[in-house]
Formats: structure tokens, C-alpha cells, sequence
């Protein structure tokens, strides 16, 4: 009895220990301060691989994972985590240890908003309106997932198709993977510099092999789902480009007239 006893007091005390270490830990993040200020409006990993957390610690779960070279956007900062959004419009935090600033280069005058000559290996939409194969399929396997929930079928719009391959290609280019491009801005600054018009707009992207896993890892994807399958869109344009990192850029600007 008095050895039980024992046992129930020295198990009592651990318990008492591990709470009070487990709220103090607590507390702390709790207190982390937020900041907007003086953050880059990008960062650039610099791990081979980073988990990005649900909050400032180790001790909180994975919610993604980004690589090294891969630019992020950057939301705030907890203390010496980055709140970060990444490209499945995720938003988690990552350790400062494996990020540093990352500033578009800006000592070139960006080029012209004209499409680049396409290389030998890359497809590229015809001039005379015609699209390519895997475009054309990329396009079936979304409007195919639209007549499931009583959507009209998408149109294929040739200009939003020029710059989205043009966006394909400045992200190969540029060995970039983001909304935001270097080099035009966002999708929808992007599309103004175009001049396309709009009364909603959105952007997909995707690396991958080929189209079917592309259209399958953005199915898979809350946002990226919502933009496929959207009401509001009546027209897109699909860009692809051969990546050496990715196998496929794939590049979906959805619009609303």
C-alpha cells in the first residue's frame, strides 16, 4: 500500500510539471509580438527543405513545406518566425533562420510586355486562335469538373492565353514560382499591362509532369478549386512551358466579363 502510494505522489508531481511547462510554453508564444513593419514583401528559402507550422514554434504541426530557391510572400513576422502565404494560398509560419529577403533585380530596365520567340520544345498558342493539344486538354479536364457542379463551361480566350504562356515563360526564366512575377506584377497588373479587361480575375499555377497530375494537384487544392470551378469565370487562358525543375509550368488566368 505505502509503494502505490509512493507511486501516485511521484506520478502526481510529474503530471504537475509537464502542464506547467506545457501553459508557460504557451504563454510565451501567446506573447510572441506581431509586426507588419520592416518585413520584405518577399523572402527566399535558404533550407533544402523548411517546414512551414500553424504558429512560432517547433512545437506547433506542420502545414506545408517549401524548398530551397522557392520565394514566398511575406504577410508579418512573430517575433523570429515569417508569417508566410504560399502558392496553395496556405498561410503558415517558418522559422527566420532559413529565410533572407528577397528583392527583384532592378538594375535592368524590365522588358516589354511582348511575348518572347518560343523555344523549339515548348508549346505555345497558334497564332491564328488554335490551341495545343495539352491545352486543349487542360481545358476539358476543367470544364469537365465545372459540369459536375452546374457551371458554364469555360472558353479558351486567346489573348489571356498569350500572357499566360508569357507568364509561364518568365517564371521558367526567372527560376520563380509565385502570383507575383518580377517582371509584371501581379496576375491582375499583369492583365491591365495587356490590356485585357475584366470584372473578376484569378490565377492558377502548377508544377508538374503533365497536365493530368497538374489538374489533379489543383483539385486538390481549396483555392485553387474555388478558381476552377468559379461562376463568376467565363473565360481563361492556359499557358505551359517546359521546366527543368518542375518537368511543366502550368499557368491558368481566369477571367469574368
Amino acid at each position: 500500500m505505502k509503494r502505490i502510494l509512493s507511486f501516485l505522489i511521484i506520478l502526481t508531481i510529474l503530471c504537475t510539471v509537464f502542464v506547467s511547462s506545457t501553459l508557460s510554453s504557451a504563454a510565451a508564444f501567446a506573447k510572441t509580438p506581431f509586426s507588419r513593419t520592416n518585413i520584405p514583401a518577399q523572402l527566399k528559402v535558404t533550407a533544402s527543405a523548411l517546414n512551414v507550422r500553424s504558429g512560432p514554434s517547433t512545437y506547433f504541426k506542420v502545414v506545408g513545406l517549401v524548398y530551397k530557391n522557392q520565394i514566398v510572400d511575406c504577410i508579418g513576422k512573430l517575433g523570429d518566425w515569417y508569417i508566410i502565404h504560399l502558392n496553395n494560398d496556405t498561410v503558415g509560419v517558418a522559422s527566420g533562420k532559413y529565410l533572407k529577403p528577397y528583392y527583384p533585380p532592378t538594375n535592368q530596365p524590365a522588358p516589354k510586355p511582348t511575348p518572347k520567340p518560343p523555344n523549339t520544345d515548348t508549346p505555345a498558342p497558334s497564332p491564328d486562335g488554335e490551341i495545343s493539344q495539352e491545352e486543349q486538354k487542360m481545358l476539358d479536364l476543367i470544364n469537365a469538373e465545372r459540369a459536375k457542379t452546374g457551371a458554364q463551361p469555360l472558353k479558351m480566350d486567346k489573348e489571356v492565353a498569350r500572357v499566360a504562356q508569357i507568364k509561364a515563360q518568365d517564371m521558367v526564366d526567372r527560376n520563380y514560382f509565385s502570383h507575383t512575377s518580377p517582371t509584371y506584377g501581379s496576375p491582375f497588373e499583369m492583365l491591365k499591362k495587356f490590356g485585357i479587361s475584366y470584372r473578376y480575375a484569378g490565377e492558377n499555377l502548377a508544377g508538374n509532369s503533365t497536365v493530368e497530375r497538374a489538374h489533379t494537384s489543383l483539385m486538390n487544392s481549396e483555392g485553387h478549386r474555388k478558381n476552377i470551378l468559379n461562376p463568376n469565370y467565363n473565360y481563361v487562358g492556359i499557358g505551359i512551358v517546359n521546366s527543368p525543375k518542375y518537368g511543366k509550368i502550368f499557368v491558368q488566368m481566369f477571367i469574368g466579363k
